[in-house]
């Protein structure tokens, strides 16, 4: 039997807070894209860091509930470095195959709160 709870908390260990992203290879089907986003995102937020809230896992499946913080030291998508600190929260859906790899990652957070929180300010569009 897999234990999914075991390899959802060892990815965001290793791979999302960065103490052994090379463990990718061995949980993630897809460890280069995974690799690429989580290099991108410790590029605008070195420091950011996950802790998982919650955990609910299956015979194939776990979900996490989580909360990062983090400080942008770098470009985070048209958003410039503004050395601002970010504390946000999410929940993540993980799906493993029968050899206990990790073959679809669905997350949804606080962006527009992260967004807000390196001052961003958004227009809404004005009426014709």
């Amino acid at each position: 039997m897999i234990d999914t709870a075991a390899l959802a908390r060892r990815f965001v260990t290793d791979v999302w807070n960065g103490e052994r992203p090379e463990s990718a290879y061995e949980l993630v089907a897809d460890a280069e894209g995974t690799l690429a986003w989580h290099a991108d995102r410790r590029t605008s937020f070195p420091d950011v860091h996950y802790e998982i809230v919650d955990l609910v896992a299956g015979e194939r499946s776990a979900a996490i509930r989580w909360h990062a913080t983090g400080t942008q030291h770098g470009q985070f998508g048209p958003v410039p470095p503004t050395g601002r600190a970010v504390d946000y929260h999410g929940a993540t859906f993980l799906t493993f195959d029968d050899n206990g790899v990790i073959v679809t990652v669905w997350s949804v957070n606080e962006l527009f709160q992260v967004l807000q929180q390196l001052g961003v300010q958004t227009i809404p569009p004005q009426p014709e």
